[in-house]
C-alpha cells in the first residue's frame, strides 16, 4: 500500500476483449481493399487504486480495486506499405464504478460531489505489422 498525498490520479490498468466492424472489405494482401473505417465494443476489467485511509498528515492509503467496462469507440486503419499498417482510434469507456476519481463522502476533501459512474476515454495511433501469410481463399495475385 502506498501513503502519499492525491495530486493526481493514478495509472490505470485494462486488459480488454472485444469485436471490430470494418465498414469495407479489409485485405492487407490486397490492391485495393487496404483502408477501412471501423467501430468497435469491448469489455473490460479494469485495475485502479481509491483511497483506503487518511493518515494524520493528510495524506492518503490506497487499495487496488478492479471493476468492469464497456470501451467503445471508433476508427480508421489504412495499409502504410507491405504487411505495414496504421490506424488512428478513439474510445470511450464506461465504467460500473464511481471510485476512478477518488470521488468519495468517506473523506471531505475527495467529496466532489457526483454520484454516477465514471468514464474515462483513450485516443491513440498504432503501427502494426501483420504476421503470417494471406489466407487460403485471398487472391494471390
Amino acid at each position: 500500500m502506498l501513503s502519499r498525498k492525491v495530486e493526481g490520479l493514478d495509472p490505470i490498468n485494462e486488459f480488454a476483449v472485444g469485436i471490430e466492424y470494418n465498414f469495407y472489405e479489409y485485405d492487407l494482401s490486397s490492391k485495393n481493399k487496404t483502408s477501412t473505417p471501423y467501430i468497435l465494443l469491448q469489455v473490460a476489467a479494469v485495475d485502479f487504486e481509491t483511497p483506503r485511509v487518511q493518515n494524520t498528515d493528510g495524506s492518503f492509503i490506497f487499495t487496488r480495486n478492479t471493476s468492469i467496462a464497456v470501451p467503445f469507440g471508433i476508427g480508421y486503419k489504412t495499409k502504410v506499405y507491405g504487411k505495414i499498417a496504421f490506424a488512428i482510434e478513439t474510445t470511450f469507456r464506461y465504467t460500473f464504478t464511481d471510485k476512478l476519481d477518488f470521488t468519495t463522502s468517506q473523506f471531505s476533501e475527495l467529496d466532489f460531489g457526483g454520484t454516477s459512474n465514471d468514464w474515462y476515454m483513450f485516443s491513440g495511433v498504432s503501427l502494426v505489422y501483420t504476421f503470417g501469410r494471406p489466407a487460403c481463399f485471398a487472391d494471390q495475385r
